[in-house]
């Protein structure tokens, strides 16, 4: 299984509202990858911003998965990647 951009900014938002109690809409996600620092997302909610590490995308993506699909995986069945595109892929 593979998930695209929108989906792993779906998964991130999600996440986020969740957390943070505000609707998934009051969410932004911007994906990076950096060679130092590998992939991060900085996310914006209510206006302020905060910068998530590759576990904080992993752990989205797990919920995600699981609350979306009803599949459980773990973050080490997860591999994130990118080249024009980000994706993630789901180990079988």
């Amino acid at each position: 299984m593979r998930l695209y951009t929108d989906e792993i900014i779906n998964a991130v938002c999600l996440h986020m509202a969740e957390r943070r109690g505000v609707s998934p809409t009051d969410v932004e996600v911007q994906l990076s990858w950096e060679e130092q620092y590998g992939f991060t997302a900085e996310v914006w909610v209510n206006g302020r911003s905060q910068y998530l590490v590759e576990a904080n995308l992993l752990e989205a993506i797990e919920q995600y998965l699981y609350k979306q699909y009803q599949i459980r995986k773990f973050r080490s069945q997860i591999t994130l990647d990118a080249d024009e595109e980000f994706w993630a892929d789901i180990e079988d």
